[in-house]
């Protein structure tokens, strides 16, 4: 399964949501340039997030987005649901031979799992310990 750019950058949005959760509303365009990406790619991005509830618009002068809960209570797989529609590493049919059937279930499971269990707090509070998997390779 691969998160197309509409999942990682509504996942951007939401932690820069979710880190001023509570200072008030956060301009798209405010996103948009501090990760050099597009505005108008995150306005057609936020929309989806709104109309699920995820975000709410605060219009006016001074006016953006902000969560519609806190950090805490939102999961990476609440956004990327919204914007990648259902978790699933292939589309498998009763007539799918059983051993394969159960092993695409085990693996949406497991990805469902820990995009789930991710809040959006986690996300912003991640701290890089630095030992995953660095490997060197010289030749």
């Amino acid at each position: 399964m691969k998160i197309s750019t509409k999942g990682r950058y509504g996942l951007t949005i939401m932690m820069e949501l979710a880190t001023k959760f509570g200072e008030g509303p956060t301009s798209l365009k405010s996103i948009a340039e501090k990760h050099q990406l597009s505005e108008h790619y995150l306005e057609q991005l936020v929309a989806p997030l709104r109309n699920a509830g995820l975000v709410k618009s605060v219009r006016g002068a001074y006016g953006g987005y902000i969560l519609s809960k806190p950090p805490e209570e939102l999961s990476a797989g609440d956004v990327i649901r919204v914007l990648e529609g259902p978790i699933s590493p292939v589309d498998f049919t009763e007539e799918d031979d059983p051993a394969k059937r159960d092993l695409w279930i085990r693996i949406r499971d497991s990805i469902a799992q820990v995009l789930d269990t991710t809040t959006l707090s986690d996300l912003i509070t991640f701290k890089d310990s630095g030992d995953r998997d660095s490997y060197m390779f010289y030749i």
